[in-house]
């Protein structure tokens, strides 16, 4: 599945749940947009990319959801893929 339309978040510097890796007070998330719209496909078939493989360990370790609404952004400068109900608020 493809978003037809940005995320409300697109463009936006937000605060995600403390179960991010990578994540500090310090560091909010900066999102891009979702997943899909950036990359052209489901991160769920997208192979060879470590930031999705990141994403998958953490659905099967941490329990994070499997299904498309997550949101590619920067967390301190690296690429990371967060799940839409991480986000806690705008910065």
């Amino acid at each position: 599945m493809i978003h037809e339309q940005p995320s409300k978040f697109a463009g936006k510097t937000v605060r995600v749940t403390d179960n991010i890796s990578l994540h500090r007070a310090e560091n909010p998330f900066v999102v891009e947009d979702w997943w899909d719209r950036v990359n052209g496909k489901s991160w769920k078939v997208t192979e060879g990319n470590f930031t999705v493989l990141k994403y998958g360990l953490r659905c099967t370790i941490d329990g994070a959801p499997y299904d498309d609404e997550v949101l590619y952004g920067k967390i301190g400068g690296l690429g990371v893929l967060v799940h839409i109900t991480e986000i806690e608020e705008e910065v």
